[in-house]
């Protein structure tokens, strides 16, 4: 596995290519600010894909319709036929004290 370089070692990197370059009678234009590389900067972007625009559609609901009317109704969604656990209640005596505790099937 290749060890990854550090942000500190790609600049270090970059530093003395860009310095290469220059020593060896390389040259670097100065563009100003604000300058487009497009060649018509001031007319339309280009778009990159091919192909029309949008179509125009044409409202069809009878269709829609006749497509939901076909489509199979969903089944309503059912608990479990299971029948429910008994749970096991307290049973209190007059003064709220527990007495007992009792099986109910609710």
């Amino acid at each position: 596995m290749k060890p990854i370089k550090t942000k500190r070692q790609l600049r270090d990197e970059l530093n003395q290519q860009v310095s290469e370059f220059l020593g060896h009678g390389g040259a670097v234009k100065e563009v100003p600010r604000g300058v487009s590389g497009r060649e018509n900067a001031h007319g339309p972007l280009v778009s990159i894909f091919d192909g029309q625009g949008a179509e125009d559609r044409t409202p069809v609901p009878e269709v829609v319709a006749a497509i939901e009317a076909r489509r199979k109704p969903q089944l309503p969604l059912h608990k479990s036929q299971r029948r429910p656990r008994p749970r096991k209640r307290v049973i209190l005596d007059d003064f709220g004290q527990p007495l007992r505790w009792e099986w109910v099937e609710e």
